[in-house]
């Protein structure tokens, strides 16, 4: 966690606020997400920096795998 990069992760309290309104959490109807503060996170660096899914840093999620099919899910 010491990228430059990871200047961009949401704050501890952002997530705490965000983390009960996602799906795929143990308990909740549906499948068991990987992780989704990272998935957040990814999106936040996409947003901030501007770049394509493609120049995502592979900690962040390999994009072709996890980033881009659930971000068209979503969108």
């Amino acid at each position: 966690m010491n990228a430059s990069h990871r200047r961009h992760d949401i704050s501890d309290r952002t997530w705490k606020l965000l983390e009960p309104h996602f799906p795929g959490r143990e308990g909740v109807w549906g499948g068991i997400a990987k992780d989704n503060r990272l998935f957040i996170n990814a999106i936040v660096w996409i947003l901030r920096t501007g770049a394509p899914w493609r120049d995502l840093p592979p900690d962040l999620g390999d994009w072709k795998k996890e980033g881009a099919p659930e971000i068209r899910t979503v969108c």
